[in-house]
């Protein structure tokens, strides 16, 4: 019996010692969307995500259990200043080959290709200035001046330059890319934080006795032609959304949205574990 317990014991402290560099996280909902003036329907979403570290190698699996595949298996290590990213995973796009519904989507070949790829970067810092280069040949420059933080990357084609900074309570940034340009600014007025952006987004959120109370507004979307890479984009008006989530004593999270776009209630119950 003695030996028995022993053999046992040690079998967990393998089974532990195994387990100990595997982090399991996940989620899972269910949402119910009353439609507005179009049919009602339920949706579900779970997933898991499993990571495991060896030093400075990681692995990252990510599992979409509803739809019982794999979406994503990345591992990333470091040699010295050299650091390794490698994409392991072969997502089949043949599916969304050609699809044109308004939404922006990307221009794929009609024969599924293969997307795994290995990117090497390298970074080495100069006083208070960060260099990096990756294997396709953009370089990025990136620190903090005088509480700015700027990161500019010259690349083929175009380059682009980010700057942020926290001024007076307010959290901005500002990015170039190419010549176009896009700028975001957060801040909090008496409890509520509020966000406002280049596109006409604004939310605000807040506490509402026990309840986080969300208000958001979406700019409308002027239609966008297509090019070489991209199908077009349709026009969209602007709409507004007002979300009230609570934390429930399950460790569940119950979200109501309501959208003015279609005149819809949407009931969410969402737990991360």
């Amino acid at each position: 019996m003695k030996k028995l317990i022993a053999l046992s014991a040690a079998a967990v402290m393998a089974s532990s010692a195994a387990m100990a560099d595997v982090a399991i996280s996940g989620t899972a909902s269910v949402s119910y969307d009353d439609g507005g003036a179009d049919p009602s329907g339920t949706t579900y979403d779970a997933g898991l995500s499993i990571v495991g570290t060896a030093g400075a190698t990681t692995v990252t699996v990510a599992w979409d259990l509803e739809a019982d595949t794999i979406t994503a298996i990345d591992l990333a290590t470091s040699i010295g200043p050299v650091s390794i990213a490698a994409d392991m995973w072969n997502e089949d796009t043949s599916e969304a080959a050609g699809t044109d519904d308004g939404d922006g989507d990307t221009i794929l070949a009609t024969a599924d290709s293969d997307d795994t790829s290995v990117t090497v970067s390298l970074d080495v810092p100069v006083g208070d200035l960060t260099i990096a280069l990756d294997d396709s040949g953009d370089i990025t420059l990136s620190g903090t001046f005088a509480g700015v933080t700027i990161s500019h990357t010259i690349q083929d084609g175009a380059d682009s330059t980010t700057g942020s900074a926290s001024i007076a309570g307010m959290d901005i940034s500002l990015t170039n890319d190419g010549g176009d340009s896009t700028w975001s600014i957060g801040t909090t007025v008496s409890g509520i934080a509020l966000t406002l952006n280049s596109d006409t987004d604004i939310t605000a959120a807040f506490g509402l006795a026990g309840n986080t109370l969300t208000v958001s507004h979406v700019g409308k979307v002027a239609k966008v032609d297509q090019d070489d890479d991209y199908y077009y984009t349709a026009k969209a008006d602007a709409y507004t959304t007002v979300a009230i989530s609570r934390d429930l004593t399950s460790g569940a999270t119950l979200t109501a949205t309501y959208s003015s776009s279609d005149d819809s209630l949407t009931l969410k119950a969402a737990v991360s574990f």
